[in-house]
């Protein structure tokens, strides 16, 4: 990062307008004169292209590699251009690029093939018309600048939220023209990424007389399982004060009190893979404390799914909309919904108690149990597959999604400059605050007031959230500069800092 010189000369407005297009939603990437779909510079390219002033005229060209790339066996098309013609997709983050051995591959998607790579050496080549970007990996200080009118940025992001919070507010969403995300506003929802398909929620649940029995051996009825601790959802300090009125199990590291009996089930990786001894095990308990590490619409992971599928009562705190995607109106205990961890400790006490009342949370189970048609719609009509080899995984499905979008775009732009103007530029799609927008961490239990003001969540979780909005801001401040030099970027950091510090 830091590639342009510090003292880059500001683009021109026309320069300007064109680049926050594709950013901000106005404007259209045909009027920096970008060239035809085949690689070629077209009429107007004299000059350095708009974002590029500063940087090296002769720029690394994307090598032989980017010619004789290996087809890859996608969905199929009947697309005849050869791989010096197509357009190029990079995956920023290439640890997430889903074809091996190699670095560069074509994909035949529905509308058109492209060439993806993971070759940052691509990045400013003309024929790269989108990047892909791993929210994970997302740093605002070191995104390729300057940014370059022609080109798209896409956000992959099935993750939690609190992985990059500059991503929950607008200034960090709206750099992304395409995303995929847990939110069902996503242009390429992964709401359901954590549900195979409606079997996985039918599968058997243990007989009651069996968990009565584990009752009866001194076992808890309700499961606590978490060893990242810590997190932004706050939720040991409400499983601390829900274990002061219910005997809650926690065999993790976070409020450990209870060993696992073997070696071999306290391995991390035997919990992750789903093992059968494992499962049996917590297929055991009555109730499992399902708590997300961040809160936000629609983000909803295997701590909500995998009960579900055990036949265990998931007691659930995350999604506030998670009761849009459950299989019944009655199949789920949300910890919201009480007044106190007091309160639900009676609740979950009387079910514990009374068999008949616990096993209405397991009528979805059922023959035709499952009610929910929006649910079972979502899971028919998505793009993509869970362990489902009929359908390609959500890497490959979002690529040819971007994909299809750029030969889309490079078509529009073409047939706008042919007809002189007569036919409308693509207008340029920009991602919207509903597309993550995660609210701010508040404490498991009590209110921020309550707390010391050397409190470790609080120190780290509200310091994480509004820095990252800090970042956001900055990073478009330098899209608007055309500034690409890393120590710009801090320099906007502390002017911001210093301007919110004078308003409070």
């Amino acid at each position: 990062m830091g590639g342009g010189r510090p003292g880059a000369a500001r683009r021109g407005p026309a320069c300007l307008w064109v680049t926050l297009a594709l950013a901000w939603g106005a404007g259209s990437p045909a009027a920096a004169g970008e060239g035809d779909g085949d690689g070629e510079p077209g009429p107007g390219h004299g000059a350095a292209p708009c974002g590029a002033e500063g940087w090296e005229r002769a720029a690394e060209p994307p090598g032989p590699a980017f010619v004789a790339a290996a087809s890859y066996r996608g969905p199929g098309n009947n697309d005849t251009r050869s791989n010096k013609a197509l357009p190029i997709v990079l995956w920023w983050s290439g640890s997430l690029f889903p074809h091996f051995p190699g670095d560069t591959e074509r994909i035949d998607c529905p509308r058109g093939s492209c060439l993806v790579t993971r070759s940052r050496r691509a990045a400013r080549h003309r024929r790269t018309k989108a990047i892909i970007f791993y929210g994970t990996d997302f740093r605002a200080y070191e995104a390729p600048l300057p940014r370059l009118p022609h080109q798209t940025w896409a956000l992959f992001h099935e993750e939690s939220p609190m992985n990059n919070y500059l991503l929950s507010h607008p200034p960090g969403i709206r750099l992304f023209n395409y995303t995929a995300t847990f939110r069902r506003e996503s242009h390429y929802p992964l709401t359901l990424q954590w549900l195979p398909g409606p079997g996985y929620l039918r599968g058997p649940a243990l007989p009651l007389a069996d968990k009565d029995a584990w009752r009866r051996r001194g076992y808890g009825p309700v499961l606590y399982m978490q060893s990242h601790c810590d997190v932004p959802s706050d939720r040991d300090r409400y499983v601390r004060e829900l274990m002061k009125y219910i005997q809650v199990d926690s065999y993790g590291k976070c409020l450990h009190n209870r060993e696992l009996p073997s070696e071999r089930l306290r391995d991390t990786a035997t919990a992750t893979a789903e093992d059968p001894e494992f499962m049996a095990f917590i297929a055991r308990y009555k109730f499992h404390l399902a708590l997300e590490n961040a809160i936000c619409n629609d983000y909803m992971t295997e701590k909500l799914w995998r009960p579900m599928h055990l036949g265990a009562v998931p007691v659930y705190r995350g999604s506030p909309a998670v009761r849009d995607w459950m299989p019944n109106n009655h199949s789920i205990i949300l910890i919201d919904d009480f007044d106190s961890p007091q309160e639900l400790a009676k609740y979950l006490d009387f079910l514990d108690k009374n068999g008949e009342e616990y096993m209405k949370y397991l009528e979805y189970k059922n023959t035709d149990g499952i009610k929910n048609q929006f649910l079972l719609k979502s899971l028919e009509t998505r793009e993509w597959g869970v362990n489902d080899m009929t359908l390609p995984n959500y890497l490959n499905g979002f690529e040819c999604f971007i994909c299809d979008r750029e030969n889309a775009r490079v078509r529009a732009e073409q047939e706008h400059k042919k007809s002189h103007g007569k036919t409308p530029a693509p207008a340029p799609h920009v991602a919207h605050f509903q597309h993550m927008g995660c609210p701010m961490p508040t404490p498991g239990f009590g209110s921020i007031e309550d707390l010391p003001a050397e409190d470790s969540w609080k120190e780290m979780w509200l310091q994480d959230y509004w820095q990252s909005l800090d970042q956001g801001e900055a990073l478009t401040a330098m899209i608007h500069h055309n500034e690409s030099h890393q120590g710009r970027f801090w320099d906007y950091m502390h002017e911001i800092f210093l301007k919110r510090t004078r308003q409070h």
